[in-house]
This record gives structure tokens, sequence and C-alpha cells, in this order.
């Protein structure tokens, strides 16, 4: 079984799996684009990794990855597009730097990938090699916070719809998540607008 996050559904890999009658599970998941046994992947498109190196998002997710007992980095597209072209704004040596970084400090193997269908047969051969009965494993991994104010704000993030920069916005305002939950919900909507209905919730009974 190869699960697969709700958000990669679209993409042509998924369509490759199909394809090729792969047994596969959309599940939503908060760490990894793939999972395969205890097997950990996230999946990135060349333009994709240098993207989440700019903007520092690359090393949250290795981080968070490493909550598996297996991880591996899969960058797609070497065929199809330069790796250490500087046309993305980032010098080669940062790229290979990155790399380095990913293999000796995370301990993240990775594979390149010459495009989708290529990708398709790594995640095929891989689940044919999982053992049998091999354990089961928590699909419950969580994004780690390395303070207090991290926590606060993915507690919010929690909520469908709050994103970092609207958990961000009303901590700042109401200082904690108690007094957020107080607030009467005219006000939230006035300071976040619609986003606000999902703390409706809140006070619905919980239905057996």
């Amino acid at each position: 079984m190869i699960i697969i996050d709700k958000h990669e559904k679209n993409s042509l890999l998924v369509s490759e799996l199909i394809n090729k009658n792969a047994s596969i599970q959309l599940k939503h998941l908060k760490v990894a684009d793939y999972l395969i046994g205890n097997i950990a992947i996230e999946r990135k498109t060349v333009s994709d990794f240098i993207s989440s190196m700019l903007n520092k998002r690359l090393m949250q997710q290795l981080i968070e990855i490493k909550q598996y007992p297996k991880t591996l980095l899969m960058i797609e597209g070497i065929e199809e597009k330069e790796l250490y072209s500087e046309d993305g704004g980032i010098n080669a040596n940062a790229i290979r730097g990155m790399i380095l970084s990913i293999l000796l400090k995370f301990q993240v193997p990775i594979i390149f990938t010459k495009n989708y269908e290529d990708t398709a047969q790594f995640l095929l051969l891989l689940e044919k090699r999982q053992e049998q009965g091999e354990k089961e494993f928590s699909l419950v991994a969580r994004k780690k916070a390395s303070n207090l104010k991290e926590q606060q704000q993915i507690i919010l993030e929690g909520f469908p719809g709050i994103g970092p920069k609207t958990a961000k916005k009303l901590l700042i305002k109401y200082k904690t998540i108690k007094n957020i939950i107080n607030t009467p919900l005219e006000d939230l909507q006035k300071d976040i607008g619609k986003k606000a209905n999902i703390f409706k919730i809140l006070d619905e009974h919980y239905l057996e």
C-alpha cells in the first residue's frame, strides 16, 4: 500500500501510479508526501526544491520527517530542469551545500529521478521490497514547535482556514489562545472575516 497525502492527488505522479495499478490510499498527512511501510517520503520537483530552500520551508520539513523510522527525499525532474541553474536566484554551490547538509546533518537519503514516471517506478519497487508483516507506525505525526510562541501558533493553525499569518495576527492582538476563544464571534469576524466562523465549532455538541 502506498499512502499519499491528499495535496498530491492531482499530480501526474499519482495518475501514473493509478495507471500502473498501484495500491494507493489518499490521507491527510501532516508530515511527508508518501508513506510506504515504515518509510516516509518527501517528494519535490527541482523547482519545489529550490523554492523551499529559499523560503526555509525545507529545513522544517526535514526536521519533521525525521519522526518516522526511515526517510527519503525524492527530487524529481532532473532530466527536465537543470538542478544547478542560477535562474532561480540561488548559487549552485549553495544547492550543493544543502544537499550535503541533507545527507550528513539530517541523514536523509536523496533519490534524484528523471521525471514523474521514473519516480513512480521507484515507489512501486520500494513497495515491493518492503518486508511483509512490518509493524504499523503512527500516521499522526505533528508539526514540531521549538518554543511556546510556535506551539501557540500551531494550535491555532489546527483550525481549518487558519493559516500562519492569521494565527499570528490573532495572537498579537489577543495575547492568549484562551482570550481568542472567549472573544465574541462578531469581533473575530471584524479581524479575520469569514475565517472566524470556524470557531463556531467550539460551541457545538459532540454527536455520538
